[in-house]
């Protein structure tokens, strides 16, 4: 169990205007509807404000604007769901492993490990592999020949990462994740048989990364696909061969880059979104991919940008899907009235 901290303790880590009871115990986190005593809650939205006059919560963080509906102790900042996310850090729950590697485990003679590493039941570690200080790996993972993983990463519970993957430091990669697969590469011979493509490129992850449970990064056809710096991947998410992900993006579940895609730097990716095309797609800085959108060009212009079909009741959107292949002889026919009026 973590140990409770005051208000007073969390505004003296976080920042932040303490009103009221600071002093009183803090030991868990809650919404604003389910927080009971003991827990600190946030308001984030406007649209929850009314369950400020009902909450059990102990202490809530907002905006100064909520403060005089707050019924309770409050701490008052200007992003209270930024506060709220680091604040949440205190209270996480701690399962590691440190300081044990289990007897069970496999490990190559030729690896360098450094003795502070903390190893599961039945890990596998191949040939040369290199692992920093404070790394965590646990039971069932595999981590193929070559593989480089920087300080105080974690991987969890079967996790696999094939020949020649680097990881940066701080980064977490959680159960289900394979990183470094082939990429699918495979083009048709004389006969019409599917020819494979070696892929004999690398993986290359920078630091402070985080990768969701079963999402899959493949390997480069001969340079590496590269995930770079603070990029943070959701569950169930498929990487293909030679993308390059730029700092800081957010891609949430379900969303597929086709191989050799280019996301810039602090793009998010909606869930079931994805991007490919007839030829590789590049997308700038700065871009929002809405849900279930699919990027099929280049992008070089920051901004929101959206592509699905909005849901209706079932016969309203049949016809209007049915009326799409028509658009196009729609709109000659509206220019051409416009043409005749002129």
């Amino acid at each position: 169990m973590n140990e409770a901290l005051t208000l007073d303790d969390i505004a003296a880590r976080v920042g932040g205007q303490v009103h009221g009871d600071g002093c009183m115990p803090l030991n868990g986190l809650g919404s604003l509807s389910g927080a009971g005593p003991g827990q600190i809650s946030h308001l984030s939205s406007p649209t929850y404000k009314e369950q400020l006059t009902t909450t059990q919560a102990s202490a809530v963080i907002l905006k100064e604007e909520h403060l005089a509906e707050c019924q309770g102790a409050a701490l008052v900042v200007d992003n209270p769901y930024l506060t709220f996310a680091r604040v949440s850090q205190f209270f996480r729950i701690d399962d590691s492993i440190v300081g044990s590697v289990d007897a069970s485990a496999s490990i190559e003679p030729s690896a360098e490990i450094d003795s502070s590493v903390s190893i599961g039941a039945n890990v596998v570690i191949g040939k040369n592999v290199t692992i920093a200080p404070g790394v965590q790996i646990f039971a069932n993972t595999v981590v193929g020949n070559d593989c480089v993983i920087g300080r105080e990463t974690v991987l969890r519970a079967n996790v696999t990462l094939y020949s020649s993957v680097k990881l940066g430091e701080r980064c977490v990669v959680h159960s289900g994740a394979v990183l470094g697969a082939d990429g699918f590469g495979f083009t048709p011979n004389e006969q019409g048989k599917w020819q494979g493509i070696a892929q004999v490129g690398g993986l290359t992850i920078g630091s402070d990364v985080s990768i969701g449970a079963n999402t899959c990064i493949d390997r480069g056809a001969i340079d590496d696909t590269v995930v770079e710096d603070g990029v943070q991947i959701d569950n169930l998410v498929q990487v293909g061969h030679n993308c390059r992900i730029g700092a800081h993006t957010l891609i949430c579940g379900v969303v597929g880059l086709a191989g050799s895609t280019t996301v810039g730097k602090h793009c998010v990716f909606a869930g079931r979104s994805g991007a490919g095309g007839d030829q590789p797609v590049v997308i700038c800085d700065g871009v929002v991919v809405s849900s279930c959108t699919v990027i099929s060009q280049s992008v070089d212009k920051p901004g929101v940008y959206s592509g699905s079909m909005l849901f209706h009741e079932h016969n309203k959107w049949r016809r209007n899907a049915l009326r799409f292949a028509s658009l196009n002889e729609l709109f000659k026919r509206v220019r051409k009235l416009e043409r005749d009026k002129d």
